[in-house]
């Protein structure tokens, strides 16, 4: 009888091991899914509303571009996993370079969505950001 109860243990510690493997498995497999959502480059558009002209610029993450008075630097970019509504992410942040108070340093500092722009507006006089690509 009590060779019976040892095989038992055994089988449910194997199922068990098997088990984590593949949930281990699964996880490293979304993880490195995930990586791949990330770009390294994020387009985004700047309006000049006073001379009421669109500007593409390509930044790299991490690297801060001049365009006229601002200074604008993507920190990371995400492209939603859903190929049927595509949603692209990208923390930005953003300084007037004409702005003497040095107290309030960003003008914009956030998350901007590609498809909801109004969630977290860029407010500036002259100028106007959205986000367009993430690659």
């Amino acid at each position: 009888m009590l060779l019976k109860k040892n095989t038992r243990v055994g089988k449910i510690k194997l199922n068990l091991v098997i088990f984590v493997l593949f949930v281990s498995l699964l996880i490293s497999s979304n993880l490195s899914y995930a990586n791949n959502l990330e770009g390294t480059y994020t387009d985004i558009k700047v309006l000049d509303k006073i001379s009421s002209k669109n500007t593409l610029i390509k930044l790299k993450n991490g690297e801060p571009i001049k365009y006229k008075d601002l200074l604008i630097k993507s920190l990371k970019c995400t492209n939603s996993e859903f190929d049927d509504n595509p949603e692209i992410t990208a923390y930005i942040q953003a300084k007037d370079l004409t702005i003497e108070n040095k107290d309030e340093v960003f003008i914009f500092n956030g998350w901007m969505f590609s498809s909801s722009p109004s969630i977290t507006p860029f407010d500036h006089a002259v100028y106007d950001i959205w986000l367009v690509d993430c690659y």
